[in-house]
């Protein structure tokens, strides 16, 4: 069962701006960049849905965050049907975000209260998207949809929506200022959060840093 309400989640993502996603098939590397993270101010984390056994990772990650992070918001990105949306909402999924709309994706998020954000790239989607409950919408790719622009046109007709924009993301002042200023509400991060290099040679602390830097750039323009 989840521990954060919809409503949490909607209001931590707006208040701190950035979510970051991440996968690994090793439940230990994934805890160590929880834990990064987490030190580094973040308080929303998408894990990736991706490769076999996904879902016991998430298990074992989940479990550990509630004692070590406790003020995380755990997640789950990459689901695309309801029946993994069940399964992650099972092991206590606080939200689950998409890469597209799927309306029974939606409908067993919405039967258990769960932050669901799709996945959009046109403004229909958008509204299709708050027609079944979507309080927070990804655009996805970001940058591939039409950046900051698309965002900012989005925004002058239906200035109510909140935009989580995921793909061409990257920390740095000039790239996190023009998504911000555009309008969204926070921003997905992902390999430009954590380069393989980074893994690689076990950085962690490079990730902490990264999360700070970010957090306090998104705090000046948000």
């Amino acid at each position: 069962m989840a521990r954060f309400t919809r409503i949490e989640v909607a209001l931590k993502m707006k208040e701190t701006g950035m979510i970051p996603v991440f996968y690994n098939a090793d439940a230990e590397v994934c805890k160590k960049v929880v834990k990064a993270c987490y030190e580094g101010g973040a308080r929303v984390f998408e894990f990736t849905n991706r490769g076999d056994f996904a879902t016991l990772i998430f298990a074992e990650l989940n479990k550990w965050a509630m004692q070590e992070c406790p003020d995380m918001i755990m997640g789950v990105g990459s689901v695309v049907d309801e029946g993994t949306a069940a399964m992650y909402i099972a092991l206590g999924a606080n939200f689950i975000v998409s890469p597209l709309i799927d309306e029974a994706t939606a409908k067993v998020c919405n039967k258990r209260k769960i932050a669901w954000s799709p996945g959009c790239g046109t403004v229909t989607e958008i509204g299709r998207a708050h027609e079944l409950g979507a309080e927070v919408v990804k655009i996805f790719p970001g940058s591939q949809v039409g950046g900051p622009g698309f965002v900012k046109a989005v925004k002058g007709p239906m200035p109510w929506t909140s935009i989580m924009p995921t793909g061409g993301v990257s920390p740095t002042e000039e790239n996190l200022k023009e998504w911000f200023e555009a309008g969204v509400t926070c921003v997905g991060m992902g390999s430009k959060l954590f380069p393989k290099e980074v893994l690689a040679n076990k950085n962690y602390g490079y990730i902490t840093q990264k999360c700070k830097e970010a957090l306090e750039i998104i705090s000046k323009y948000k």
